[in-house]
Parts: C-alpha cells; structure tokens; sequence
C-alpha cells in the first residue's frame, strides 16, 4: 500500500511538472509590482500580504523549477530558449525590490545576485532561438532586464553604494535597446488575439520609466552622476508618456474582444497594470507632479482588482495543474507552445 501511495505522488508530480507552463514566473511580478504600488501609496498592510503571496509563489516555482530540471533536462533546456522563461528572472528581481522596499536590504541583494546570474544564463538561448513576428511574452526580454535596473538603483540608498547606480544604467540602457528590437518586430494584431501578455506592450515601457525615476531619485540622495540629473528625469516622463499612449488602445481592444477565460499570460495583464501605478507614484515623486501621483493613486485599485480576479481564476484552476490539465491554450495564440508541445509517451492500454 505505501509503495501504491508513493507510486500516485510520484505520477502526480509528473504531471504537475508537464502542467507548469515556463511563463510561471509572471504570478510573481504580478503579485510583486501590485504590491510594490500598494507600498508607494501607504498601504502596508495589503502590500505585505501581497509580498507574502509573492514569496511563497516564488519558493513553490523555484522547486518546481528544481524538479523539472531533475526529472526532464531536455524540456528545461528547451524551454529556456523562449523568452518567457525571463519572466522568472523579472519575478525574481520585483521580488527584491519589494524586501528591499520593505528594509530587507539582505534578501534584496541576495535575489538581485541569483536575477543578474539567471538574466546571464538565459540570454544567450533566448536571442539565438528568436523568432518572428515577436509577441507580447517577447516583450519579457526588456522587462527583464530593466527589472535588473530597478533592483540595484533600489539598493543603491541602503547599501550607500554610487557603484550600483553606474551599475543600474547599464541595464536601464539595454532595456530600451531590447524594446526597440522587440516593437519593430510585433504582430500588433496580438492587441485583438493575446491571452494577455499584450499588455506588456506598455508594461515595458512602464518598468523602464520606472527604473529612470528610481536612478534619478537616488542620485538626489547620493549626490552622484551630477545629482538631480535632468537627462534622466526627462527620460523618465518621455517614457512615461509613451506608457500612457499605448492605454487607450489596450482598455479598447480588451473591450472589442474580452477574453475572460484563465490563462497564465493573464498575469503578464496584472503586471503591466501594477507597474503603471508603481512607476506613476515613483516619478510623480521625481518631478513633483500630482497629476501623476493621482492617476497612480486611481490606478492601483485597478490593479489590485484584476490582481483579485485573475489570483481568483488561478486558483479555480489550481487543482487542473496539479492533475496535470492545464487549461487549453489555441497553439496559434501562443509563442510558447512550441515548449509546451513536450509530452511523455503514453502507454498503449
């Protein structure tokens, strides 16, 4: 009977593994930059609650992500060549920021090392396994990078080090260089056919302005890189405007076409919109602006909404991943499909 027992968790790990889509890793930037604007606006209770959920999401993902690379390496190595797998390296570095945020400046460094390592490790398959016309989750390339930018120039105050400021610029940089790679290459028609993941198309923009308004702020406070730097400001709010941009034609094809059914790239919807509230608080800071710090306080409860349906949504479904049914994904929607096209042999009854 116990080795029936352990032969059932055996087959139902198998199964949870297969199930685990390798854009996972958008449950905890999502639920990480919520809870980051939730800090920004005071609210440290909900924020702390969110962090915790993120955490937790984070430490369940990265066993899993252990297992898989135990018991399937040639599906591991596969799907590391999709950009959806940075998805775990931008979770990994909101979740930094937000311990940092929190004063937890040890765990903020210690997860900012593992990002930097797994943004290195990850980047060579990712652009020598590229593919046309790029997609939102295509977009996880800037995203994480620039979440690299954030993290360090986070750091950068309690650690009283200038260095990760120079640092930060590097990725804040790239990140840009990688948004224009990825947008000359879009499928716009992914604005009426996405799962979700479309949304990061100002998502994007949104984490860079936010990773130029953090630099500026901490140039203030370490009186380096010539101080109040105006170049940087004036990146920050050009980036910001761009964000909003792309707003208008998001809500509109969400509303042309609803998608309501769950779907992991849903997520990559929850961080586009908690990053429009946390980089609207950050730079409303920077440039002294209320408008901008009023449309953030507006726009978190946004977030936090489509935070509680999509969190709602996984967790109906959580018992169909366990089994091993994720829920059905149309394979021309989707740029990771090919990833999840891996399947165990199945035996003749």
């Amino acid at each position: 009977m116990l080795m029936g027992r352990l032969g059932q968790t055996e087959a139902d790990l198998e199964r949870t593994l297969a199930a685990l889509p390798p854009s996972s890793g958008a449950v905890v930037m999502g639920t990480g930059i919520v809870s980051i604007a939730l800090s920004l606006d005071g609210h440290e209770t909900l924020a702390q609650i969110l962090l915790g959920v993120a955490a937790f999401v984070w430490v369940a993902l990265a066993a899993l992500l252990i297992g898989r690379t135990v018991r399937d390496r040639p599906r591991f190595d596969h799907e590391a060549r999709s950009p959806a797998a940075l998805a775990g390296v931008a979770g990994t570095a909101v979740l930094g920021t937000g311990f940092t945020l929190l004063g937890w400046d040890w765990a903020g460094v210690s997860l900012l090392a593992l990002a930097v390592f797994a943004w290195a490790a990850l980047l060579a398959p990712v652009l020598s396994h590229w593919t046309t016309p790029t997609v939102g989750v295509s977009l996880l390339l800037t995203v994480a990078t620039e979440s690299l930018a954030v993290l360090a120039a986070t750091l950068a105050v309690p650690e009283h080090a200038r260095w990760l400021l120079y640092a930060a610029l590097a990725p804040f940089l790239l990140g840009l260089v990688f948004y224009l790679f990825v947008i000359a290459r879009f499928d716009f028609g992914q604005l009426e056919r996405g799962c979700g993941d479309q949304w990061i198309t100002g998502g994007a923009l949104a984490i860079a302005s936010l990773a130029a308004a953090r630099i500026t702020l901490d140039t203030r406070a370490l009186a380096t890189l010539g101080g109040d730097s105006g170049a940087l400001k004036g990146a920050a709010l050009v980036l910001w405007g761009m964000t909003i941009l792309w707003l208008p034609g998001l809500v509109l094809a969400e509303a042309r076409r609803p998608r309501l059914h769950y779907d992991v790239r849903r997520w990559s919807t929850v961080f586009p919109l908690g990053m429009y509230a946390a980089s609207s608080f950050t730079l409303g800071t920077t440039v002294h602006t209320a408008a901008i710090t009023s449309f953030a306080r507006v726009w978190i409860w946004v977030a936090l909404a489509v935070w509680l349906i999509v969190f709602a949504a996984m967790l109906h479904h959580a018992p169909q991943i366990a089994r091993g049914q994720h829920p059905p994904i149309h394979p021309s929607r989707i740029l990771e499909i090919a990833p999840t096209r891996h399947r165990a042999p199945q035996r003749s009854s």
